[in-house]
């Protein structure tokens, strides 16, 4: 069964716990011909006046860089043998301002939600003026929630 929600607080309690819980996510993109790309990365979310904003530490590969630069959306999925499960549609963009690495560096640190995070100094050394590291700001459009034990299903949409 699935449910549509009004707002996303009613979905938010859940969307920390999974995530928290599982941790790592499946990050799908796609290529100029449409061809998706998996690879498997730890964003971090806050909440942000009511609405989820995620945070990708990353390097920029050129894989990565091609694909956002030809199609800015991407799919972040989460699952568990529970069968748990977390769907976030996003939009992502490059941000490259020494505050908001910072903030973001913060936030892993702080491992938001709990059991998320992680040191971003194991890969870089220089802290967040390091230039190998790159930031995705994770817009998201449509959030997906599945309880395993019954499978019930809510979405909420951004307006």
């Amino acid at each position: 069964m699935t449910t549509i929600v009004d707002t996303f607080s009613e979905i938010r309690d859940d969307f920390d716990a999974y995530i928290g819980d599982i941790v790592y996510a499946t990050m799908t993109t796609v290529d100029s011909k449409g061809r998706p790309r998996a690879r498997v990365l730890i964003p971090v979310w806050e909440h942000v006046d009511g609405h989820p904003v995620g945070w990708l530490a990353t390097y920029k590969t050129p894989v990565k860089a091609a694909h956002l630069a030809g199609n800015p959306h991407t799919t972040f999925s989460y699952w568990t043998p529970r069968q748990n499960a977390v769907n976030v549609d996003t939009v992502a963009e490059w941000v490259d301002d020494a505050e908001t690495k910072r903030h973001v560096w913060r936030l892993y640190a702080e491992t938001s939600p709990p059991g998320a995070g992680y040191d971003l100094g194991r890969f870089w050394r220089e802290g967040p003026s390091d230039p190998g590291l790159h930031v995705l700001r994770l817009s998201p459009w449509r959030v997906q929630v599945i309880r395993g034990t019954d499978l019930r299903s809510r979405i909420w949409k951004s307006a």
